[in-house]
């Protein structure tokens, strides 16, 4: 059944919404049972029918996210189809591996019993996803789930509605519904989901509905998974090398328009090299994206803002700042009608300004400079910890320095956003920036109960000798146990 937002807003009341949502919930925890008792091989045919689908729909893909914000196609193809695609074939790898139950030592106390951990599913699963890498952001945590063995409900952001047809289509033509469903809708379709006993909810999105996600997570003692964000800074030094510095920064703050939960939000650079690194961020940004002096709102590689309301957003964090004091030094350019913001660098950015207390998820580079490491660090933690910390540095102690006394989600030295490309790596935050973790085997731990199994022989325990009556005898071994084992 097509649990489309279209039926949901035109034709479907919200009591129907509810009782659609509720019935398929009762499927899946009917079939929950089935499901968690597939083997490894049935849980990498499901993997391998997804990476199929997605092989065999490549354009599609590309097409579905150029519609919802122009994203260009190798972008899509690097974060969106070739990241989900890696996903798949590393869990394919490894999942005979994860889903073995772990042998762990027994203590003398215990001795003639053996212990181990089995790898449960936790059952029926809510993943709510966001708007910015609305493909990979569903279908990546969706991985974890089928390698776990749950059942998962879908919620996409409305805001691509193109790419949630796309995923609707796929995963329909995947999964029965009692086993994978996507429920397409506004917040009131998300109210409505949460309302549901979930045994595992995985988020990713802002703070403030994170909040609202562990709120109702709470009603039901739900595990979650919060993938939210927060102002990510980036930290340039003296010893850097500035131009490999620029290219990576520019890469990474204005990939998918800025709008990636781990952009480098702002710009810590030590004061004497602050003008020759903001000139080769200058002059990195015309050779991405106007390499022959074009406009570079024409350019085939910048993406768009995802609607008019983050548009309007962005465009007055600009102006505020600039208000208060803020210069441009390179771009500042706004279109409306196509939700353009070109490419855009501010100096002399102070605390005071609102586009320094909120994360920014759009392609404004704010820069604030430093003279000695201990200030960057001191900024950076007297605000919430951030989703990720990137530093570029040659020098080794001040790497040390800024690693042991920073506290971020992750952290990318001489490089940024790439860490999530290596699936052995644990990806989530802290507190304000999330809880949690994701990707590879902390993805399928995500969507598992880690079930402490210790086996006995019959008639045979160490600790019968501790049973009542307690005799003196007794409490003299008791007294040799404590001191001895």
């Amino acid at each position: 059944m097509n649990h489309s937002s279209t039926t949901q807003e035109k034709r479907i009341s919200p009591e129907e919404v509810k009782a659609e949502i509720k019935r398929v919930f009762v499927l899946q925890r009917e079939n929950q049972l089935r499901v968690r008792n597939t083997n490894v091989a049935v849980r990498k045919a499901k993997l391998q029918r997804m990476k199929e689908w997605i092989i065999n729909h490549q354009q599609d893909i590309r097409d579905a996210l150029f519609a919802d914000f122009r994203k260009p196609a190798l972008e899509t193809d690097v974060t969106e189809i070739y990241s989900t695609k890696k996903e798949i074939e590393f869990a394919q790898q490894h999942l005979a591996r994860w889903m073995k139950p772990q042998r762990v030592p027994t203590p003398l106390s215990l001795l003639g019993s053996r212990s181990y951990i089995v790898y449960e599913p936790k059952g029926v699963s809510l993943i709510m996803a966001p708007w910015n890498y609305p493909f990979y952001l569903v279908v990546s945590p969706l991985v974890s789930a089928v390698a776990a063995g749950c059942t998962a409900m879908v919620k996409p952001s409305e805001l691509t509605p193109h790419t949630d047809a796309l995923l609707q289509r796929m995963l329909s033509e995947l999964f029965p519904e009692n086993e994978v469903a996507v429920f397409e809708g506004d917040y009131r379709v998300a109210e409505a989901l949460l309302e549901m006993p979930f045994h595992h909810i995985f988020f990713t999105g802002s703070p403030a509905i994170g909040k609202v996600v562990m709120k109702a997570a709470a009603e039901h003692l739900a595990s979650v998974t919060l993938e939210l964000g927060g102002k990510s800074p980036a930290i340039v030094d003296e010893t850097a090398d500035l131009q490999d510095a620029a290219e990576k920064l520019v890469w990474g703050k204005f990939l998918n328009n800025g709008q990636t939960c781990v952009a480098p939000d702002y710009l810590l650079v030590q004061k004497k090299v602050e003008k020759p690194l903001l000139e080769a961020i200058r002059k990195t940004i015309h050779q991405y994206y106007s390499p022959q002096g074009a406009d570079m709102a024409t350019s085939p590689d910048y993406a768009r803002i995802v609607n008019d309301r983050h548009h309007q957003r962005l465009r007055h964090l600009l102006q505020s700042a600039v208000e208060k004091g803020a210069q441009v030094w390179t771009g500042g350019q706004v279109s409306d009608p196509d939700r353009y913001l070109a490419p855009t660098v501010l100096r002399g950015v102070t605390d005071g300004m609102e586009i320094m207390e909120q994360e920014i998820f759009g392609p404004i580079l704010p820069v604030m400079t430093y003279e000695k490491a201990e200030q960057a660090i001191q900024y950076v933690n007297k605000g919430e910890k951030p989703l990720a910390l990137y530093l570029f540095s040659r020098d080794r102690q001040t790497t040390q320095q800024v690693l042991q006394q920073t506290s971020s989600g992750g952290a990318c030295i001489n490089d940024c956003v790439i860490h999530l490309g290596n699936p052995n790596l644990p990806f989530g935050g802290m507190n304000n920036s999330g809880l949690g973790s994701s990707h590879g085997y902390f993805g399928f731990l995500a969507f598992s109960h880690q079930k402490a199994v210790l086996q006995q022989r019959t008639g045979l325990t160490s600790l019968k000798s501790l049973y009542p009556p307690y005799t003196d005898r007794v409490k003299k071994l008791m007294e040799i146990l404590m001191k001895w084992f």
